[in-house]
């Protein structure tokens, strides 16, 4: 893979990942979706498609259940279950930008835990990442404690804490994509329940329909696709700061599709928090 082809995926990816908050809230805020239509179609599609893809790959993949089941995991599919719905429900009342920054943060911040009670000890550059991203991170939430955001961004940091045991749980898969798109198709009949309890009576849209096949189908399975395909080609640390942008993406597309300010309270967070984390990466990576 060239340098420009390596550049262009990753870059197609980081815009899909940030695609996701910013087509829940197209769905949610503009065409009144319910969030639970909107992660049931999500996960659905995303399996599809995932689905679709390991058996271009590889044409044996569903030939028995044992051979799904030799990837991913049902605990796995729970911690992935919990961050999308987790993700859609919080997005009810968070904007664009604050719920991929709170999501973000809450990913990075319970993979650094769950590091640190494995023994992993940091430097002080990273140490002192982490404490500005802290700090930060206390900034940004203290004006939604009296805010009725407030029980958003708690369902939003757990959805994060979910996607964080997720990212762990899976960090040793050799087949990454295979392990996604199973633990998806895992997801799926809870997806269909989701769909057949809240569908019949939700508000549903061709937009916001379409907002939720995108966000299943193009951000999570295809650009989760094209993501395990260009990961294995990043350094770790390369990919950490990539995913830096995520929130950042996230927050223009907000402004652009959504018409959603960006204030100087959120810009001050962003910059301490993913500041703080960028520190944490390169203060890893000294350390090495």
């Amino acid at each position: 893979m060239s340098v420009l082809s390596l550049v262009s995926l990753t870059f197609i990816t980081l815009i899909a990942f940030a695609a996701n908050s910013v087509f829940c809230r197209l769905a949610l805020d503009e065409q009144n979706m319910d969030p639970m239509s909107f992660t049931g179609l999500r996960i659905a599609s995303a399996a599809l498609v995932l689905g679709l893809i390991m058996l271009l790959k590889s044409p044996n993949s569903f030939r028995s259940f044992t051979a799904l089941n030799a990837y991913g995991s049902w605990r796995q599919a729970g911690y992935l279950f919990a961050y999308a719905a987790g993700f859609s429900y919080a997005y009810v009342t968070l904007p664009t930008a604050t719920g991929a920054l709170i999501l973000f943060a809450a990913v990075q911040f319970t993979m650094l835990f769950v590091a640190r009670l494995s023994g992993n000890r940091m430097n002080a550059m990273a140490s002192a990442g982490v404490v500005i991203s802290l700090l930060g991170f206390v900034y940004f939430v203290m004006p939604e404690l009296s805010s009725p955001s407030l029980v958003g961004l708690v369902v939003m940091a757990l959805a994060g804490i979910a996607w964080g045991m997720y990212s762990l749980a899976g960090a040793k898969s050799t087949h990454a994509l295979e392990s996604t798109g199973s633990n998806f198709i895992r997801c799926l009949p809870f997806g269909l329940i989701l769909m057949a309890v809240f569908m019949p009576t939700a508000r549903l849209t061709f937009e916001g329909v379409s907002y939720a096949l995108a966000s299943g189908a193009l951000a999570s399975g295809i650009g989760y696709a094209i993501w395990y395909q260009v990961l294995p080609k990043l350094d770790s640390s390369v990919a950490a700061v990539c995913q830096l942008c995520v929130p950042i993406i996230a927050a223009f597309g907000g402004v652009l599709l959504v018409a959603e300010p960006i204030t100087s309270h959120l810009l001050l967070s962003s910059i301490a928090i993913l500041g703080g984390m960028l520190l944490v990466i390169v203060g890893k990576k000294k350390s090495v």
